[in-house]
């Protein structure tokens, strides 16, 4: 096994950024008020420019079948929003048609870039005609931007890296684990116990997308669908490429930024907040802990180790677009993209370790291809992101139906970069970084999820195959994919149904064992047990849920709770994934009680480690949520006098 090359980072960069610089959007029209869900602003940054606009036509309209009408409509819009008014020669703007995407919007191209006010007014120029019924900017998103470990490793490989490195293979059970390269071991609770689920399944029969920078040759990877994968970057400068055609073979041509062409001045993404940066290789990185061989005397193990990678190229040089990102998303899933062959390796699973600023709604065209992904049967996992913010305000991570993945590290910590909150679903091993999962310190080797890399610095260099750690909701996100993945390859051998990707979602989190200690945000139900989820899955449910908690039925009144003061009623509510606007409360009767909720188990008698609080005087207790994560609710009601008649219902909107 050659070593480990890796390269040191000074700061860990915001994830989920665009390559664009956000500015609150003003109000441009008085029509956008009336107008939410037919245009989405919440990208555009200031100091940003675009030229690629995303329109989205009603159906059975001119402009939907026809480009040259499409044109003229967006034409008429450029006047309505002054763009030309007074403009030189040299500035005025013309619209070009670019190409049809799947889910039938068209994408649209202005001859020169617009800024953020002429952005904004074009797209609530264009929402306001009543043939258009969605607009967005093609937004760059980007590879999740990871941390690379500081040093230098070797180690020899049967794969001789798994017990040293992998850490995050681990059952989570507290052991004390030392990795190769540090001097302190520490207190695992961040695993995903990989050795008692290889024993259920190895990802046999499944295909997993990993939607990225691409695929590098690799010995210790499984690259047999390389050429059956796609390049879905339509723009030559990202590419890399001479035209701005797609082109078969879903490989990784390099997404360097190093050199004068990628300069801001030069219509390209570096600047003094975006540094050049030699090739990432994300996708292969990301691949490797998904899929990488395992048991072959060579590197380290993967989570699905017998499951395929369909590598789609969307990432390259700055980012990529949304407009090719969507069209990967349908073209994986099964879908038909114009001008692309069908694909004849349809995936089970989409690994998504990218995304961008902005929120997420189901006429997004970001939105929309995952809805159908998802009604075709495909499960979606994606990044929640590394900008250590709400996950709500990041696209994917906030779009309808996606399982969303929150990073922790070796102590089972979320870890300080992690976005959080209410649209995270469950959490994986992503890395710390530091010591002890600290926000800052010393750089440890547990501090990283160690994967397959190349050892090119711009394009791929066959000849140097290498491993490196990366940190990052990136590497969180394979390890619930190839959970994914065992679930459907070991239902598929007990012969069993294949689960829907509600059913999927529903799994992963009524399994995940619990956090060490309550999160400082946040972060899903728990994190995933990749031999809980495949166990139930198959018939074999492990759990060991709370022995005397008293189940609720949605929407159904429990009535005539009473105890003393100090003591304490224990209720249980499992709630769906994709259930909407969950109540949880406590009313009536006489006394006074406080309510704590917590989802997986119960929470402390103190409400100490409660997830959700209500601790009013009187009995009138409340928790309400308008998207819940999926899993068992724990409420505990404790008498701060002693209560009688008192009332507990919960409720939620049933997907």
């Amino acid at each position: 096994m050659k070593p480990l090359s890796t390269i040191r980072l000074g700061v860990l960069m915001a994830a989920l950024t665009m390559a664009l610089p956000m500015a609150c959007a003003t109000d441009a029209s008085a029509s956008v008020a009336t107008l939410p869900a037919r245009l989405n602003l919440s990208g555009v940054r200031s100091n940003t420019t675009f030229h690629r606009f995303i329109v989205t036509y009603r159906n059975g309209t001119t402009e939907r079948s026809s480009p040259a009408a499409a044109v003229q409509n967006v034409s008429v819009a450029v006047a309505r929003a002054g763009i030309n008014k007074a403009s030189l020669a040299s500035k005025f703007v013309n619209v070009s048609f670019k190409r049809k995407l799947a889910s039938g919007s068209s994408l649209l191209t202005t001859s020169r870039a617009l800024n953020t006010a002429e952005t904004q007014a074009l797209v609530r120029q264009i929402a306001a005609d009543p043939t258009v019924e969605h607009v967005e900017p093609d937004y760059m998103m980007q590879a999740i931007t990871d941390v690379k470990a500081a040093d230098t490793v070797s180690f020899t490989p049967n794969d001789p890296g798994y017990a040293g490195y992998q850490w995050d293979f681990q059952p989570g059970n507290g052991s004390a684990i030392t990795v190769t390269g540090d001097s302190t071991s520490y207190a695992d609770y961040g695993g995903v116990d990989l050795p008692k689920a290889w024993s259920l399944a190895d990802g046999t029969g499944v295909t997993i997308a990993v939607i990225d920078t691409g695929l590098t040759h690799h010995p210790d990877l499984d690259t047999s669908l390389g050429d059956a994968g796609y390049d879905f970057i339509s723009d030559s400068f990202v590419s890399g490429r001479d035209t701005d055609d797609r082109a078969p073979g879903g490989w990784d041509l390099g997404d360097w930024t190093t050199g004068d062409a990628y300069l801001a001045s030069n219509g390209g993404c570096v600047d003094s907040n975006n540094p050049a940066e030699d090739s990432s290789w994300h996708g292969t990185h990301v691949a490797g802990t998904a899929t990488e061989l395992t048991n072959n005397s060579t590197g380290l193990a993967g989570t699905a180790y017998n499951a395929k990678v369909l590598p789609l190229r969307v990432l390259g040089h700055c980012g990529g677009y949304t407009s090719d990102i969507a069209d990967a998303i349908e073209w994986a899933s099964g879908g038909t993209v114009d001008g692309v062959p069908a694909n004849t390796h349809v995936a089970q699973v989409i690994n998504m370790s990218l995304g961008g600023s902005g929120t997420c709604s189901p006429t997004d065209e970001t939105g929309k291809a995952i809805s159908d992904a998802i009604g075709r049967g495909t499960t979606v996992v994606v990044a929640a992101g590394n900008s250590g913010d709400d996950a709500a305000y990041y696209t994917p991570s906030s779009c309808p139906g996606v399982i969303a993945v929150g990073s922790v590290g070796i102590t089972g910590k979320r870890a300080f970069y992690s976005n959080y909150g209410s649209t995270v679903t469950i959490a994986a091993p992503g890395g710390g970084i530091y010591a002890n999962d600290a926000a800052s310190g010393t750089e440890v080797d547990a501090g990283f999820v160690w994967s397959t890399l190349n050892g090119g610095t711009t394009t791929p260099d066959e000849s140097n195959y290498v491993y490196g750690g990366f940190a990052g909701t990136s590497q969180a996100t394979p390890h619930v994919a190839g959970t994914v993945a065992l679930i459907l390859s070991a239902t598929n051998a007990a012969g069993l149904p294949a689960p829907s990707p509600a059913a999927i979602g529903t799994l992963l989190t009524s399994t995940a064992h619990a956090f060490p200690s309550t999160p400082d945000q946040p972060l899903g139900t728990g994190i995933v047990d990749a031999y809980q989820a495949v166990s139930k899955a198959i018939g074999n449910d492990t759990s060991t849920p709370d022995p005397g908690a008293i189940a609720l039925a949605n929407g159904i009144l429990l009535t005539g709770q009473k105890g003393d003061v100090g003591e304490s009623l224990i209720y249980a509510l499992s709630v769906p994934q994709g259930a909407k606007n969950l109540s949880l409360r406590s009313l009536g009767g006489t006394g006074d009680v406080s309510m704590y909720v917590s989802i997986g188990s119960a929470p402390a008698a103190d409400g100490s480690d409660a997830t959700y609080k209500s601790v009013k005087a009187g009995n009138n207790e409340s928790v309400v949520l308008s998207t819940p994560t999926a899993g068992t609710y724990y409420i505990r009601l404790v008498g701060v006098k002693a209560f009688a008649n008192v009332s507990v219902l919960g409720n939620f909107k049933a997907p």
